[in-house]
């Protein structure tokens, strides 16, 4: 198990967080490139996290003043990449060893769901390779080429 370390600024939002939204956090990632706030939330808490009709997150957003994202934690590092890559469809993870032997995940999605799962800039892929890391110890996160008939 990877051990996360929060910065005084990451426990700080989290608290914020957690009171805005009653939803319990156990990470955080200021994404300043990306402008956004990425929280790792406990599971079941997505609920609470989003809120009614988003009210929840919205609120938090407009107090925080950054974009905010949530992914629920899952200890399954397969279900948890899963949950990184949502609303995008995956349709399987292999892992492996790369020569360092470091893991890396190997995800498949739907054909449709590419562009989803990239995000515009790589933001999205970018956010599964920095939780993935901190969460699970997995070194990479890599899209599979599907094949084209």
């Amino acid at each position: 198990m990877p051990q996360v370390v929060l910065t005084e600024e990451c426990m700080r939002l989290i608290s914020q967080f957690e009171s805005l939204t009653g939803a319990g956090s156990r990470d955080c990632i200021v994404d300043n490139r990306n402008e956004r706030i990425i929280f790792v939330i406990n599971p079941g808490d997505m609920g609470l996290a989003i809120g009614k009709g988003g009210s929840s997150i919205k609120k938090a957003s407009d107090v925080m003043g950054k974009r905010i994202e949530v992914v629920e934690y899952a200890p399954d590092p397969a279900q948890f990449l899963r949950n990184c890559f949502l609303p995008a469809q995956v349709t399987g993870i292999e892992f492996s060893t790369n020569e360092e032997d470091l893991q890396v995940a190997l995800v498949e999605v739907r054909d449709e769901d590419r562009g989803l799962a990239i995000g515009k800039g790589g933001k999205n892929i970018f956010k599964a390779k920095v939780l993935a890391q901190r969460q699970h110890d997995i070194a990479d996160v890599q899209l599979a080429q599907n094949e084209v008939a």
